[in-house]
């Protein structure tokens, strides 16, 4: 769904729920490509929280479309490049990124305090300020490196013109936990340019068609990988690459 304001809240999951970050070199790897990802396209983070095995997002569009262009820019740099460190070949996160439109100003803070607070409902901490991997901080002391990825002026200046006084509302609202569900569901259907754009990726720019012309062994390889890994149904599949349901569901 379309957002009007530019606004959206994205996650992202390791498949299976599993861990994503090991290691705090990791999380500064997501980092690294999320800020240089932000400087080729000029979008905005106004809040965000890595957790071990998942990733809140409060990103705002320059352009309609930039969230899905950065998000599979930052999934498929990020899972290679941790594929490669761990010695590892399987998917890596279990979906396409979800992500929910934030339409109404009253749900913004909110919605920012539920991000930040993570950390305290999965237990890793009691206090949101010794939680090192999010942008609450970022709001504290600005000057900092992770800083260059949270645009804190923005939801500071709903609070006050006075910097000093908006930092001081900004604590005060974390104080008490929030209440609403902001969880996003994982159920939006995927497009058939989506999956284009993700076959695409794996044939390293061809077509999903020209899988039908490659030998059969390389043909039923790939084939298995967009069934098993990517999780693509047997109809999505057949009117992606133009390749009979009845092949495809032979391959074991």
């Amino acid at each position: 769904m379309r957002s009007e304001t530019g606004l959206y809240h994205i996650t992202f999951r390791g498949i299976n729920k599993q861990n994503i970050f090991e290691e705090d070199k990791d999380y500064q790897k997501l980092m690294e490509l999320l800020v240089k990802i932000k400087k080729e396209i000029e979008f905005k983070i106004y809040a965000y929280t890595f957790m071990p095995n998942h990733v809140h997002l409060l990103f705002q569009e320059k352009e309609t479309g930039d969230s899905t262009i950065a998000m599979h820019k930052l999934l498929t740099t990020y899972a290679g490049w941790y594929n490669k460190k761990y010695a590892r070949c399987d998917s890596l996160f279990g979906s396409r990124f979800a992500s929910k439109p934030v339409e109404e100003e009253k749900h913004l803070f909110s919605l920012v305090r539920y991000i930040h607070q993570n950390p305290i409902r999965a237990g890793i901490v009691s206090n949101i300020n010794d939680y090192r991997w999010s942008s609450f901080q970022d709001y504290l002391c600005g000057n900092e490196w992770p800083a260059v990825l949270t645009d804190t002026s923005y939801l500071l200046s709903y609070l006050s013109t006075d910097k000093d006084e908006a930092i001081q509302d900004f604590i005060r609202l974390h104080n008490e936990m929030v209440t609403e569900n902001h969880e996003i569901g994982y159920s939006r259907r995927i497009t058939a340019e989506e999956i284009r754009s993700r076959i695409m990726a794996i044939l390293n720019g061809k077509e999903p068609h020209t899988i039908a012309s490659l030998p059969k062994h390389e043909r039923n390889s790939i084939l298995k990988r967009l069934r098993e890994k990517e999780g693509f149904s047997i109809r999505q599949i057949e009117r992606a690459t133009g390749i009979s349901r009845g092949i495809i569901s032979r391959i074991k």
